[in-house]
């Protein structure tokens, strides 16, 4: 890749989507995105500006501001906080058009300040990429988009091609190509994070609901066969309505295959003696998604310390915040939760800290640095400090 550039992008679009491109094929245009945005519903685009209009308005509430200090003597600290210049963001299109990802990647870059925001996505819906994931896009305010996918995309924005610019960080997740790709090219750029398969945990007790309970399994299953949906319960009882009602539910649901595979081979179920010995289950799993469908669902919250998104009480659905809430559904997975944070705004910006000492202060702390140095041997800091003096 690093080498080839277009060429190679184009060998391995040809190879791994079945696609053939030229390199001048790779981009979309204004008018192409145009065209998307003005083929969808009216309906449908009013729903993806307004949940447009909520994560913008969540993640401007996280963004830090610079701050500087002036000490009487004339010393200056502080820190200047900036955009990255340009970032690569991923939205995934192999078994399904995610214009929510697209959402939750360019929203909190742009709300960030970054000027230069690429979008690359498979080229999977008729050797392009969906209108809806298009219009998203558009109203997100991607800077450029291009039709190319897994792996291949991102070396291009890492390494850059004659076609595809290279970018100071890449977002967003994909499959298990896409994140080891990122892994391999962190060195060079950096990322957000290593996205695993998308994983619910459902703690719930026999007050819980045992269609709202299965509806969530269901949720996750559906995203993909290597989605791990889980409960944590008290009551057996529930445990055998819920089966029930996933039995009843998988008989008119279009990705029943791919649940039933999910459910199959990732799936789990734990019956806990009390409540507090689920909470403390839950943490040790440290999930992606944390929907609290229990008796005091704020209660057991505060008791709760690793995942990634929590969903409090069976009447909301974790699908609000995958969607249209504000909080971003970019999330840690494989017990990153207990270590690792959503994506935000502040994921696109850095920190240059500023130091400017008066003459009177560099005399006064002067020694206390040239002794620190010499106590690493470091001969030339502490000249540096004494011709200063």
């Amino acid at each position: 890749m690093r080498d080839r550039g277009d060429a190679a992008v184009a060998d391995y679009t040809e190879r791994f989507d079945g696609v053939k491109l030229d390199a001048d094929q790779y981009e979309i245009t204004i008018k192409e995105m145009d065209a998307a945005l003005s083929s969808v519903d009216k309906q449908t685009l009013a729903a993806l500006e307004r949940a447009h209009e909520n994560i913008s308005v969540f993640h401007e509430k996280n963004l830090r501001q610079s701050w500087e200090e002036t000490a009487p003597d004339g010393s200056i600290l502080g820190q200047r906080i900036t955009p990255i210049d340009s970032v690569g963001l991923y939205v995934p299109g192999g078994t399904a058009f995610y214009p929510s990802s697209v959402l939750m990647n360019i929203v909190p870059a742009r709300v960030a300040g970054v000027k230069e925001l690429v979008m690359v996505s498979p080229p999977s819906y008729e050797g392009g990429i969906h209108p809806l994931v298009l219009a998203a896009a558009r109203i997100a305010g991607a800077s450029r988009v291009f039709r190319v996918g897994g792996a291949q995309s991102i070396a291009a924005l890492a390494y850059g091609t004659e076609t595809i610019p290279s970018v100071s960080k890449i977002a967003g997740p994909g499959n298990i190509y896409v994140t080891l790709a990122k892994r391999l090219v962190s060195s060079i750029c950096d990322i957000d994070k290593e996205a695993g398969p998308s994983e619910v945990v459902v703690l719930a007790d026999d007050t819980s609901d045992p269609d709202q309970v299965a509806l969530e399994l269901l949720a996750q299953a559906e995203h993909d066969e290597d989605a791990r949906p889980m409960l944590v319960t008290t009551s057996a009882k529930l445990f055998d309505s819920v089966k029930e009602s996933i039995n009843k539910h998988l008989e008119t649901l279009s990705r029943a295959a791919i649940i039933r595979k999910a459910l199959a081979d990732c799936g789990e179920t734990y019956i806990v003696r009390t409540i507090a010995e689920g909470v403390q289950l839950t943490n040790l799993i440290a999930p992606e998604h944390l929907s609290i469908q229990a008796d005091d669902p704020r209660g057991l919250f505060d008791a709760i310390k690793n995942a990634g998104c929590a969903v409090l009480g069976g009447g909301t659905s974790v699908a609000v915040g995958d969607y249209y809430a504000g909080p971003n559904h970019i999330l840690p997975t494989g017990r990153r939760a207990r270590f690792a944070s959503p994506l935000t705004a502040e994921d696109f910006r850095k920190v240059t800290s500023i130091i400017s000492y008066s003459p009177a202060r560099m005399k006064e702390v002067g020694d206390d640095i040239i002794r620190l140095a010499k106590a690493e041997k470091l001969d030339a800091h502490a000249r540096a400090v004494e011709i200063r003096k």
